[in-house]
């Protein structure tokens, strides 16, 4: 029989490659779709309109005054009650990408708003239009100050990924829990998880800080 520090070290490799192929790809498809919703979002929250701006300040008050798990779980468990059934995979990504969405909508709001006036009105003297303007001159500068935030959510993004095992997406936390529940080493098996967990983010940390570097020392020159 194995020691638990054997089943330890047994065990990291089958939970990383989950990781990689599965916590990893699940993360960075609801973030992009999550960011597209974010940029949309944002776009609605600052406009002149009243109804559309309305409706982007609900949504966010929705997905950020409730919990992720319940929004996974109206989803996948309560959509089938008015006809609607998804895959365990559609559904966390449809959920993990509004959530995404909701919160950074006002990511990119701000990093927007940050950016000051007198670039809209030169943009103006010059004949481009407000789509143009976005689009041209607005939009990259808040990019660039939007990074930080955003890649903090990715990392948070990616760590709350464990929660999809709740509607039976085999990612990382999930392949850990099927290896404990025939082992009962449950100490054990949720310590190779946390450590998996723990060096994808630090991974992530550090191509965080590249990519600012470049941008700064881009902004620099």
């Amino acid at each position: 029989m194995e020691s638990p520090w054997q089943l330890f070290f047994d065990s990291l490799g089958p939970i990383a490659w989950a990781g990689l192929t599965a916590t990893v790809p699940l993360a960075l498809i609801s973030f992009v779709l999550g960011l597209v919703i974010a940029v949309g979002v944002a776009l609605m929250r600052i406009s002149v309109h009243p109804v559309v701006s309305g409706v982007a300040r609900f949504y966010i008050s929705v997905i950020r005054g409730t919990p992720m798990l319940v929004q996974l779980f109206v989803i996948f468990y309560g959509l089938p009650s008015v006809g609607v059934t998804l895959d365990p995979w559609p559904s966390a990504i449809i959920a993990l990408s509004l959530n995404v969405g909701g919160y950074g909508a006002e990511v990119v709001r701000a990093a927007i708003l940050s950016v000051p006036k007198g670039q809209w009105e030169a943009a103006y003297t010059v004949g481009m239009n407000r789509t143009r303007t976005l689009t041209r001159i607005i939009l990259p500068q808040a990019a660039r100050v939007s990074v930080p935030p955003l890649s903090n959510t990715f990392i948070s993004l990616v760590k709350d990924t464990s929660l999809t095992s709740l509607i039976l997406v085999t990612e990382l936390f999930k392949v850990a829990q099927q290896i404990a529940s025939t082992t009962l080493e449950f100490m054990v098996l949720y310590l190779a998880a946390a450590l998996v967990y723990w060096v994808l983010c630090l991974v992530l940390s550090f191509g965080q800080s590249a990519l600012e570097r470049r941008l700064d020392s881009r902004v620099a020159h």
